[in-house]
């Protein structure tokens, strides 16, 4: 072998022992694993619900009577006040039923009159007759009397005597029952004024139907459903028109019943409309309901609005954001580094010592981004995010922070 070869010869074997020399080096450096670190930092919990706008009074509105529409006043969305007149109910047959009873009372009214003004004068003038016929024939009686007693009047003349008394007396009689009866408290007069009543009730019964024939609003708001046109028959116990009432908006959401503990009476909650995204307003927990859907496990939960915008209209489909907590310094880690964190046994994977450990943790606030670790590692610590992978506990790894 040359000079020249053996120094090539030489150069070689040495970097051949260079590279194998690199590559145990580097076989024996652990794997590096991106790491995130245990820190205190604020954190908010919140919890997002669907809902709809509850309409604080839907009033499903019919007709009292049967009958056919005669017109139809109001449209879908239109707003209306309370007393104005919605449907026209065909009233002919109302109005000549409301004529009838008008001129039941008139009659009444006139016996009555007739009664007092004619009636009782008439009475007591012919209660006076029969009491002067009845004196006279009494008078008449003694003085036959008289001379029967002295032989000169017969026995038959003296029972004719005896029967006109009778007669007399009993027309006296008819007549002072006339003249109680015709009097203000007599039984004619009662019976002349309680049907004088019942004329005028049935009056007031006609006229009540003749008002059921126009359909009006029962209070201040807007019409939002209608299944009646001009034409149709109606009749009670159908709804023609539903009427949302003025008054407190509120909001109808139905959590799961897993979450009722993030929910209390006064909570506040910021809400908007699915339909204007942009325009949030707050509101406030002011009804838990007292029992769970069974169907479905869910809660009702309900909630004001104090000042609602105006585009918010009733069954329109809201986005309700509670705020179920709130910390100035939580301990936490990102949400991605919990393992398991809606079972009951959340964990994580910290790296102590360059040594992967599996440890059971306790949370507590849920953020958007991270979670509230209560128990189970320390401020400072490293745990690996489920993103980075799941090494076996007890890998050799190196940290690399995010």
């Amino acid at each position: 072998m040359t000079r020249t070869s053996r120094r090539i010869f030489v150069t070689g074997a040495a970097l051949v022992g260079l590279v194998v020399l690199f590559g145990a080096t580097r076989a024996a450096r652990p794997a590096r694993v991106t790491v995130a670190r245990v820190t205190r930092r604020p954190l908010t919990q919140t919890l997002v619900v669907s809902g709809r706008v509850m309409p604080p009074v839907r009033v499903s509105i019919g007709s009292m009577v049967t009958g056919i529409v005669a017109r139809r006043l109001v449209e879908d969305g239109q707003r209306v006040r309370a007393g104005e007149p919605l449907l026209l109910i065909d009233d002919a047959e109302a109005r000549a039923g409301s004529a009838e009873a008008r001129a039941a009372v008139n009659q009444a009214e006139a016996k009555l009159e007739q009664l007092r003004t004619v009636g009782l004068p008439v009475a007591a003038e012919m209660l006076a007759q029969a009491r002067l016929t009845y004196d006279r024939a009494e008078r008449e009686r003694q003085r036959i009397q008289k001379l029967a007693d002295g032989g000169i009047a017969t026995a038959t003349q003296l029972d004719d005597a005896q029967k006109a008394v009778n007669t007399a007396r009993s027309q006296l009689q008819a007549a002072t029952l006339q003249r109680a009866g015709s009097a203000p408290s007599g039984v004619d007069d009662r019976a002349a004024a309680a049907a004088l009543e019942q004329a005028r009730a049935a009056e007031a019964a006609a006229l009540t139907r003749l008002g059921h024939t126009v359909i009006r609003a029962s209070g201040d708001g807007v019409i939002i459903g209608r299944s009646v046109e001009a034409g149709d028959i109606v009749q009670p116990g159908k709804t023609l028109l539903a009427l949302a009432v003025d008054g407190p908006t509120l909001l109808t959401i139905d959590p799961d019943e897993r979450n009722l503990s993030a929910i209390w009476m006064g909570q506040s909650a910021t809400a908007s409309a699915d339909a204007f995204p942009g325009q949030s307003f707050p509101a406030t927990v002011s009804f838990i309901a007292a029992a769970v859907d069974p169907q479905r496990g869910t809660v009702e939960v309900r909630l004001s609005v104090p000042s609602p915008p105006p585009t918010l209209r009733p069954d329109m489909t809201v986005s309700v954001e509670l705020e179920a907590g709130r910390r100035n310094e939580a301990l936490a880690v990102p949400a991605d580094c919990i393992r398991d964190v809606t079972g009951h046994a959340p964990w994580v994977l910290a790296l102590v010592d360059g040594i992967v450990q599996r440890r059971a943790v306790r949370i507590g606030l849920r953020g958007d981004a991270f979670v509230e670790i209560v128990s189970g590692v320390r401020e400072g610590d490293t745990v690996i995010p489920a993103s980075a992978g799941s090494p076996a506990p007890g890998a050799r790894l190196a940290a690399e922070e995010k």
